[in-house]
């Protein structure tokens, strides 16, 4: 979340981070940018968003009508495509550090970043800029080795094993030995996950069975390079992924909210908060393990908001997964939801972002077109409906949207009338 009071805001965008995936990864990386344009949600009347990729006008105006901040009032510095290199170095090898240093020399201008890495904290003070929410550049410099650590799966398995999270069997291991220990673990478990130790939604992930490693070796991605970290653990029966969003803050750590993943094959595809009433129950625990982790993060100097993922098995026994100490693919659309429907008098608002493809390719005027015509477009007044948060994709199919409601309930009738009306397969 960001305080309304908080000074002007410089929005960074940088999706191409080694926080999450070695920047080796470009192709990766460059599919999760063209997220970017979802930032805007989080504009307010002087701030301006340092981008990856493009928005279109319409999409622009689109978010001015809802947020009630007119485009006039927000800049966006597009940055053009520079290869996997972090987007403080995109900036400067495309001439535009005098664009955004215009920005960032109004009074009291923060740096938001996607991910805090030490490139994004190098690029606040060479601008002379704080990185929101920390006083100092320093102070967010001090938090870089908890935050780089806490993003990894092997760090997070030492931090939460000491914090006294439930875990899946496991070792963390150097790559050569991952056949080895996949073998040893598959003696005890039917089957197996095998992660890369700095990987985000899914990538690089393996699950096996005995099956799978009879009689040949065990094929890694690249991920991480030839002596790369990696976890083995064993493979939970899964009937929910679930997550809590945390913050901390200046006067501690706080929950801001929590909800079900939507995965394929360990990949990312969607969220929905509140927690399904499959698994309410492991709230409680939950919101335990990510204030344990909050006031450890705190220890170490980090501020701003981080995630915790976990795993309900058919039992209904959580697991924790891994941590995020970054803005996730949830936090944004979390805010935007909570601002829309600020004045209708929906309270602690509903939500789920999905996204689906179409058989025919349209652009974003259509689409809205399309929301209106089934009346399911949002209405800020009812404070509820469709949100298109991501523009229209490059290809005209892959459309994200996002559905707001004042209950659960009310989100799953929204998203299959959001179904039927973009003509999602």
């Amino acid at each position: 979340m960001i305080e309304s009071d908080a000074g002007p805001l410089l929005v960074f965008a940088n999706f191409l981070s080694d926080l999450a995936v070695d920047l080796e990864e470009g192709q990766v990386l460059a599919q999760w940018a063209q997220q970017a344009p979802r930032k805007a949600w989080l504009l307010r009347a002087g701030d301006a968003l340092v981008t990856p990729g493009s928005l279109s006008e319409e999409f622009r105006r689109y978010v001015g009508d809802l947020t009630g901040v007119p485009r006039e009032r927000t800049s966006v510095i597009e940055v053009p495509p520079a290869g996997a290199v972090p987007l403080a170095r995109a900036v400067r090898e495309a001439g535009l550090m005098e664009r955004v240093a215009s920005h960032a020399r109004r009074p009291g201008t923060a740096l938001l970043p996607t991910a805090p890495d030490a490139s994004a904290v190098e690029f606040a003070r060479d601008l002379g800029l704080t990185v929101h929410p920390y006083a100092t550049v320093d102070e967010a410099a001090a938090a870089l080795p908890v935050t780089m650590l806490l993003n990894t799966k092997a760090g997070f398995r030492a931090a939460a094993g000491r914090l006294g999270m439930r875990l899946p069997a496991g070792r963390v291991c150097r790559r050569v030995e991952v056949e080895g220990v996949v073998r040893q673990l598959l003696e005890q478990h039917e089957r197996v996950v095998v992660k890369p130790d700095r990987s985000a939604g899914g990538h690089g992930m393996r699950f096996l069975s005995r099956q799978d490693v009879r009689g040949s070796g065990v094929a890694l991605d690249t991920v991480g390079g030839p002596q790369g970290t990696w976890v083995v653990e064993e493979h939970v029966a899964v009937a929910e992924s679930v997550s809590i969003q945390m913050e901390n803050t200046l006067f501690g750590t706080k929950a801001l909210f929590s909800g079900a993943m939507r995965t394929e094959q360990g990949s990312f595809t969607g969220y929905a908060s509140p927690l399904p009433p499959s698994c309410a129950h492991v709230a409680g625990e939950l919101e335990e393990w990510g204030l344990a982790l909050g006031r450890h993060l705190a220890e170490h100097g980090h501020l701003g908001p981080f995630g915790l993922d976990a795993l309900v098995d058919t039992d209904g026994v959580p697991y924790a997964s891994e941590s995020n100490v970054r803005r996730t693919a949830t936090t944004t659309p979390h805010a935007m939801a909570t601002r829309l429907t600020a004045a209708s008098g929906v309270a602690n608002p509903a939500w789920a972002v999905s996204k689906g493809r179409t058989r025919t390719a349209f652009g974003l005027a259509e689409a809205l077109d399309r929301l209106r015509a089934f009346r399911v477009a949002f209405d800020p007044e009812r404070g509820e409906g469709v949100v298109l948060y991501a523009d229209a994709p490059p290809d005209g199919c892959s459309w994200r949207y996002a559905v707001i409601a004042a209950h659960a309930d009310a989100v799953s009738e929204w998203e299959g009338q959001a179904v039927e009306a973009l003509g999602l397969e």
